[in-house]
């Protein structure tokens, strides 16, 4: 089957998140590779919105409703950025329409929407794949390269720390991440247990996780713990590799082994948050399956598992 000469590209959703995780990413890439990408539709209920993202990043058209935008625009993919309680509905549209799109984490607000996603998914055999970016960061790749080549990873931890986060969906809806990023760092989770650590209003965690691969590993969830920072650590036998990003004072990672440190590796000031926190890439990498006619990854059943874990947590919770 011929490549197309030019991939056309949607966007429906185009709030805050939308733009720093996709219109920004897009437009920077269309830039960079004039010829290979168009970005044709730009759709929110909040059609002015719509309008904005035509006028500052070269959207074509502003549609208000979806069912429009896909009746005139032919579009070779979909990036659908839509409250939770709307992703799988959304996502299901666009997977009956044989679209292949890309749908934000965490797939649905309740089980049964994660569920059905999934398994329109699997059956109808539209490329699909999620949002989540912290897999495309350029510096957890790169220091996940080094310990993998320094030897086998045994223990993988997170800390997860917000500043006046409240929400009782945060477990399922922004602590996903950690999940996921120790799931693509470590494989399959064969089980695991959390803990809740009452602090004032707002619960803290600390979940356990057992993966298939006999890594162990842990992450804590300190949502209201007054500074924004995530730390990735991958531990081995006389090694450590320690990432912080997306977010922390000090963006970067280094490595330590047998009692020296051996690479670091810092942002500038002036890198482009895109670059740093891994949409661009992931923007990139469903462009490039997409030329090339393959499977993106992650796919929707790639990351199932991670807000499964969650929203198992999310619900023990509130049922407490």
């Amino acid at each position: 089957m011929n490549k197309p000469s030019m991939i056309r590209l949607a966007l429906i959703g185009c709030g805050e998140h939308a733009e720093t995780g996709h219109a920004i990413p897009l437009a920077r890439y269309r830039a960079e590779y004039p010829d290979e990408i168009a970005l044709v539709a730009a759709c929110d209920i909040r059609i002015k919105r719509a309008q904005r993202f035509c006028e500052r990043y070269g959207f074509k058209a502003s549609y208000g409703n979806i069912e429009e935008l896909l009746a005139r625009e032919e579009i070779d993919g979909c990036i659908a950025v839509v409250p939770a309680e709307n992703i799988a509905e959304t996502g299901i549209l666009l997977l009956n329409r044989h679209i292949p799109c890309v749908v934000e984490k965490p797939l649905g607000s309740v089980f049964s929407e994660v569920e059905a996603l999934a398994k329109k998914a699997a059956e109808s055999g539209t490329p699909n794949m999620v949002s989540v970016n912290r897999r495309f960061m350029p510096f957890l790749n790169s220091a996940l390269e080094w310990a993998r080549n320094a030897g086998s990873i045994r223990y993988v931890h997170c800390i997860l720390a917000r500043h006046a986060r409240s929400e009782r969906e945060f477990i399922w809806a922004t602590a996903v991440h950690a999940v996921d990023t120790l799931r693509y760092t470590a494989g399959e989770v064969e089980g695991f247990e959390f803990r809740t650590m009452m602090a004032g209003t707002t619960d803290w965690y600390a979940i356990d996780l057992h993966f298939q691969s006999g890594v162990e590993g842990r992450i804590d969830i300190l949502p209201t713990s007054g500074m924004v920072e995530e730390t990735y650590n991958l531990c081995g036998e006389g090694f450590r590799v320690s990432v912080t990003c997306p977010f922390g004072r000090k963006r970067g990672w280094l490595a330590h082994r047998n009692g020296a440190l051996v690479n670091e590796e810092w942002a500038s000031a002036d890198t482009p948050e895109d670059l740093l926190n891994g949409c661009y890439h992931e923007t990139a990498a469903f462009i490039r399956a997409l030329r090339d006619r393959s499977l993106p990854k992650p796919s929707i059943a790639d990351v199932a598992s991670s807000v499964q874990i969650c929203m198992s947590i999310g619900s023990q919770q509130i049922g407490r």
